[in-house]
This record gives structure tokens, sequence and C-alpha cells, in this order.
């Protein structure tokens, strides 16, 4: 069984506020860092008061573009976290998995 790395998104954004998509990368890195090491990861939303879907796009969604989603459900848990930000993320998550199938299409679908 991988050792967990507990991360704490306050400690790592440095406030309450996780709301910027730069703050998500910040965390992005240390999930990916913590995987590659074959770790698993406790993700702390302890101390965060505002979250936002572009924070958890960078932090968590970006993830499935990556790894496979047994891999990530596998590694990855979350811990402190209020039951309308576990919605987000369940949001977030759900768009990632739809967006990673068929990325081209939500590329025509956007125009870009």
């Amino acid at each position: 069984m991988p050792e967990y790395v507990s991360i704490s998104l306050f400690e790592v954004v440095g406030s309450h506020l996780c709301v910027a998509s730069s703050d998500g990368q910040k965390v992005y890195r240390r999930i990916i860092s913590a995987i590659e090491n074959d770790r698993s990861v406790l993700l702390s939303f302890q101390n965060v008061s505002t979250l936002t879907a572009a924070f958890l796009n960078s932090a968590i969604g970006q993830l499935y573009g990556v790894y496979s989603e047994e891999k990530i459900r596998s590694l990855l848990k979350v811990e402190d976290i209020e039951q309308d930000d576990l919605a987000l993320v369940k949001r977030v998550v759900d768009n990632a998995k739809l967006y990673f199938k068929d990325p081209e299409r939500y590329r025509q679908a956007s125009g870009k």
C-alpha cells in the first residue's frame, strides 16, 4: 500500500480562498509529484472558506487527462470538506471525465 502525502490546500495557497487557477496549478504539481513517487494523496480542505471550479479544474480536473479514473480514485482522497464543496468537486470531476473522454468535441463546441 502506497504511503500517503498530506496536502493542505490552505498551506499551499497561503489563504482560505482557493479561487485562482494558478493556485490550483500549485496543488496539481504537488499531487502529480506524489503520484509519480508512488504515494497516495490526502487532500485537506481544512480552513478553506471559498472554493471555485476554476481552482478545482486546475488542481484536480486535469488529473483526468493524465491518469485513469481508477488510478485517481485509488490514490486521491479528500478530507475536512464541507458538503457543498464536495458537490462542487464532484461536478468538476464529472466534467473533467467527460472532457477528457472526447476533448476534440469540446473544442469544436466552444469554437476553439
